[in-house]
């Protein structure tokens, strides 16, 4: 698939997303581009402003196989990749697969699960597979995990360890409507659930194709050199403890690649680089004491990187 086919049916996507998730139209470009990047999604922010409205959103306008989860602590490993259990007709054990047996996955208040938990999704999401019993079997083509969580409310949840938080590929805030769209979410939603109306908009195979048109997306050699230089700034800021690693460029140049196409562009400028740093990168930073006490953020501090690194002159086709 082109740069141009691709871009009509991210389009289309995006179109369907925002009749649910109004006045949101970057927030919902981001999440199309992790799910083209072929990374996982986290969406993090307070209660209400739309974190599984988005995450279902998402799911439900491609035609694929969509399971959610609510983790709470009580949750266990085997209730997300499944278990083996006993067959008496057969005498033997039989699989049965868990939730994380689909093309999306809505995780939702990941941080409210035990870290033994969080971590039965770790394999899932590196390598789109699950060991159970000695056994391997292969999760869905394609495969993204779409997990929320509230940065609020502390009491009784498990942040995320840092290995985790450099599984997913980007990390978004729905935060607060402006007045306008909130009163149009008044006027459209107050009676009715629109989710209840959303349909796909494409399928798996048009994903597929899409997914494989951005993988091959031409990116010139001083992009991907630029790309290196914008990571490597990160881990040379003093206010950072640990930059990002090197699993974050490679996430980075996806990401790059993926904001390109739904552009209809058929190569990756430095600009688009520029565009998915903050959600790409912030999350995997690591403030030291400096960062603290000078209250900075990690996404200033992104941008703090990017300005560091000079500019290649943009490349064509």
């Amino acid at each position: 698939m082109d740069a141009v086919a691709a871009a009509d049916a991210a389009g289309r996507i995006a179109a369907a997303m925002a009749r649910i998730i109004v006045g949101k139209p970057d927030t919902i470009r981001l999440a199309l581009v992790a799910m083209l990047a072929e990374g996982h999604l986290l969406v993090e922010d307070v209660p209400g402003v739309g974190k599984t409205t988005l995450a279902k959103a998402l799911a439900r306008a491609v035609d694929g196989a969509v399971s959610r989860v609510q983790f709470t602590p009580d949750l266990l490993p085997g209730d997300i990749t499944g278990s083996s259990v006993y067959n008496r007709q057969t005498a033997e054990f039989e699989f049965r697969p868990g939730p994380v047996f689909a093309n999306v996955v809505i995780a939702d208040e990941i941080n409210r699960a035990s870290p033994k938990t969080q971590s039965a999704l770790l394999e899932c999401m590196a390598e789109h597979q699950v060991t159970v019993d000695g056994g391997t079997y292969p999760l869905g083509d394609p495969f993204m995990v779409v997990a929320t969580q509230n940065p609020v409310e502390m009491d009784g949840t498990y942040p995320l360890p840092e290995a985790q938080q450099d599984r997913f590929t980007i990390r978004v805030s729905v935060g607060y409507p402006d007045p306008a769209a909130e009163l149009a979410m008044l006027e459209e939603h107050g009676s009715t659930d629109p989710l209840e109306r959303l349909r796909p908009v494409t399928d798996l195979r048009t994903l597929r194709s899409m997914i494989a048109g951005v993988r091959g997306l031409h990116t010139a050699a001083e992009v991907r050199r630029y790309c290196v230089e914008v990571v490597g700034a990160t881990r040379r800021l003093p206010e950072v403890r640990l930059g990002a690693s090197p699993r974050a460029t490679l996430h980075l140049l996806r990401a790059a690649r993926a904001w390109a196409a739904t552009a209809g562009r058929g190569y990756v400028v430095p600009d688009d680089v520029q565009a998915v740093a903050v959600p790409v990168l912030a999350h995997r930073l690591m403030l030291g004491p400096e960062g603290v006490a000078a209250r900075r953020t990690p996404a200033d501090l992104v941008r703090a990187a990017v300005a560091r690194v000079a500019v290649p002159s943009p490349p064509r086709g």
